[in-house]
């Protein structure tokens, strides 16, 4: 597949994780010398998950035990685009209701949010918060979902990190985060702000926080459904890379804002597009 539009110089190559850099616990064939790669080329990188479980620095660590560097900065989790969207957009929210795992609550803090854990909220009166924050929560049960869907009843901004219908885990699909987002959503009558893929927040949100445009940059991902999507939604070049959820015949076939501008087999032929960008 050729790209369909002219792009300026690249400048930014967002690269989502699972999939692209690595499967499970082991990395990708190709993975760490396509980085080494980019950074020789003096290419800005980003890393770009929907997860919301793990901080940046423990997504951080997990790379560099593969053989690819990166520094904390460097990842984009939906809790920390959220974090960065809502500072350029919506300052006015400084108190959250996190429905959602450690790791984001520790951003959010890390951030300067008054946070209020979900387990900790009280159960006989809504919570008084700027935002219910819902990311994937391993404990969300009937309760949380009424102490979430009260506060934002009485008055709480419904805002998402990612709705992710499901995930994967070593032994099956669990439901996402986007489960709970639709069952708060459902209880109280709000529809959601959803910052991760393939809404364009996530990408709109690295794109400011680097001061790059569009049309500088380029997404690389395995899943069309979200990382495509987004990359289309947000006006930004794709490349599909056939090393997690797709193959070559479900390629073939995709269509409208799932059809990325290339496809490429393995880490090296990302390289190799990229080098084509490069030279123009």
């Amino acid at each position: 597949m050729e790209s369909v539009r002219r792009a300026a110089p690249l400048r930014l190559v967002i690269l989502d994780m699972d999939g692209v850099l690595y499967r499970g616990d082991q990395p990708i064939p190709g993975a760490p010398e396509l980085l080494r790669n980019l950074h020789a080329v003096r290419l800005l990188v980003r890393y770009a998950t929907n997860n919301s479980m793990f901080t940046r620095a423990a997504y951080a660590e997990r790379l560099a035990g593969m053989g690819i560097p990166a520094l904390p900065d460097e990842i984009v989790t939906s809790t920390s685009a959220t974090i960065e969207h809502l500072a350029r957009h919506a300052p006015e929210v400084r108190s959250v209701l996190a429905v959602g795992a450690a790791g984001m609550v520790s951003e959010l803090r890390e951030a300067g949010y008054a946070v209020l854990p979900i387990g900790e909220a009280p159960p006989d009166r809504p919570a008084a918060v700027d935002a219910v924050l819902v990311g994937l929560d391993p404990a969300f049960d009937d309760g949380r979902l009424a102490t979430a869907v009260a506060a934002v009843r009485a008055g709480a901004r419904l805002i998402a990190t990612n709705a992710d219908a499901r995930y994967p885990t070593p032994t099956g699909f669990r439901p996402g985060a986007g489960a709970m987002v639709a069952a708060i959503a459902d209880g109280s009558g709000f529809e959601p702000l959803v910052i991760g893929k393939p809404q364009p927040a996530m990408f709109g949100a690295v794109l400011e926080s680097v001061g790059v445009a569009p049309a500088e940059a380029l997404v690389v991902g395995d899943n069309p459904d979200s990382d495509i999507a987004s990359a289309h939604r947000s006006g930004i070049e794709s490349v599909l890379v056939l090393t997690g959820v797709t193959d070559a015949a479900a390629a073939d076939a995709l269509d409208g804002e799932r059809r990325p501008d290339h496809v490429a087999v393995d880490a090296a032929a990302v390289w190799e597009i990229v080098e084509a960008r490069l030279a123009g």
